[in-house]
């Protein structure tokens, strides 16, 4: 099986640690190395290194091939532009669907934090299994723990198997971002997970879904694999592709005896705002610290401090304080959701600078 790291995404709800050059992935967030670097690290356990592939978008690319210097250049898929999860997966099947049309592939976002490893990788190990003797779509599935409106949800039905320690379920539908209500609705239902983005499939079934799916997508896509592999950039044809996530395009219309759900319980977090990352390092009401900081009297906050700089936090309870020397964020930790709406009102004033 083919791994391929999503390594395109914005983190734009992690700012101002998280930049346009230099998204969450790119970041110490949960350690001293980069999400995308313990991502990479941990597939190495139990995958060579020649079939762990990224893909990524043009203005990322030099930040990725800093970060992996080894990596050939086959195994570096450059997407023209960034048009979300929909087209950049779309490219990546087109394009590996060239190599070899039925060789099982996983999208594996970068920008996870994964508690249990080995659970985490016995279930890409019983996912490839599955895609090879059913010919179905895998997905993974986490049991949420509070209404999130940023994360997709799926419905499962019947518990098909156990295999390797790994539930297997029917799929009854995806449902991608709802609102509040409705998400709270799923979590009292207990008929749905979290949805974790770990799709596996094969290359060529990829792109059928797309046909299926996303008939002008598929049009598009099928003309771009023919310049392949020296897709021009910028390329007028990628461009005309929607900005969609392969969940919206793809997930939400897809027939359920298609696809088979795995139930992951290995400590799962979508890293996507400063409310979950203290959620993940944090579950005890304590204070997570990076850099050098004094607090008097105040927990349940997250603070990070850049190199050479001092924060001082005094009688502050359930706080985020990040600064990075060019700007400084300070908010309620039950407000950290709404971080994007800070770049929104930078891009409104042209601070490009702080984008």
């Amino acid at each position: 099986m083919k791994l391929i790291i999503l390594a395109g995404g914005a983190g734009t709800r992690l700012w101002p640690m998280s930049r346009e050059k230099k998204p969450k992935q790119f970041c110490e967030l949960v350690s001293v190395e980069p999400l995308i670097r313990d991502t990479y690290r941990r597939l190495l356990r139990a995958f060579p290194a020649e079939k762990i592939y990224f893909s990524v978008s043009a203005a990322l690319e030099q930040a990725l091939r800093d970060h992996f210097v080894d990596v050939p250049d086959l195994q570096i898929i450059v997407e023209p532009e960034k048009r979300d999860t929909g087209p950049a997966m779309g490219f990546v099947a087109a394009r590996l669907e060239l190599d070899d049309p039925d060789e099982p592939i996983v999208f594996v976002p970068s920008d996870h934090f994964i508690g249990d490893e080995e659970k985490f990788l016995n279930c890409l190990k019983v996912g490839e299994q599955l895609v090879l003797e059913t010919g179905k779509m895998l997905d993974i599935g986490v049991v949420p723990s509070f209404p999130s409106t940023v994360l997709g949800y799926t419905k499962f039905g019947k518990k098909i198997e156990t295999r390797d320690g790994v539930e297997v379920y029917e799929f009854l539908g995806h449902t991608e971002k709802p609102p509040y209500e409705v998400a709270k609705q799923y979590l009292e239902g207990g008929s749905y997970l979290w949805h974790a983005s770990y799709y596996m499939w094969t290359p060529r079934k990829f792109m059928e879904a797309f046909e299926n799916y996303a008939s002008e997508m598929s049009v598009v896509l099928r003309e771009i694999q023919k310049t392949i592999p020296k897709p021009q950039t910028p390329n007028p044809l990628y461009t005309s592709l929607p900005k969609i996530s392969f969940d919206y395009a793809v997930t939400e219309k897809m027939n359920p005896v298609d696809v088979l759900i795995l139930k992951g319980d290995f400590g799962w977090s979508d890293i996507g705002a400063w409310d979950t990352l203290y959620d993940r390092l944090c579950d005890d009401g304590g204070n997570v610290v990076k850099g050098s900081s004094i607090l008097v009297e105040t927990s349940g906050s997250l603070i990070y401090a850049p190199e050479g700089k001092t924060v001082a936090v005094l009688g502050m309870k359930d706080v985020v304080v990040v600064d990075t020397g060019d700007a400084l964020l300070v908010c309620p930790k039950s407000e950290a959701q709404r971080v994007k709406e800070i770049i929104f009102k930078l891009q409104e004033t042209e601070r490009h600078d702080l984008l």
